[in-house]
């Protein structure tokens, strides 16, 4: 059997609710990042519904299951989502600048904002749930 869990971002607030053990048909629920819509996405993973659907047998080749990006990846269950996409653009903002020229769809902020805003860093709430 398996537990749900609650992780909640010191920085932001942002909560999800991710699962640890096997489910009853002996599915495994992997918990996937996606860059694309900044949210962590449950998936099924394996059991008996891998024995009908061989797609379902890995993490590979998935989509996220909110906006159907083909980018996600296991999320490490310690990076926030929605501050790490802040950091990433934060970081594209000074690569560009370093090469003297901005992406329009990267909104730049200062280092100081950087150094308040990004410390986004998931932790569980101690909130679990019995799960099958």
């Amino acid at each position: 059997m398996a537990w749900k869990l609650k992780y909640r971002c010191k920085a932001c607030g942002y909560e999800v609710e991710v699962y640890d053990g096997r489910g009853l048909f002996r599915q495994q629920i992997t918990a996937m990042f996606c860059p694309d819509c900044k949210t962590v996405q449950n998936i099924v993973v394996g059991g008996i519904i891998a024995d009908v659907a061989p797609s379902f047998r890995s993490e590979v080749g998935r989509l996220c299951l909110q906006c159907g990006s083909d980018r996600i990846r296991i999320w490490d269950k310690k990076t926030c989502p929605k501050c790490t996409s802040k950091r990433e653009q934060n970081d594209a903002c000074i690569d560009s600048a370093e090469r003297e020229h901005t992406r329009p769809e990267v909104k730049c902020t200062s280092k100081r904002e950087q150094n308040v805003k990004f410390q986004g860093t998931m932790e569980p709430t101690g909130e679990k749930e019995f799960w099958t």
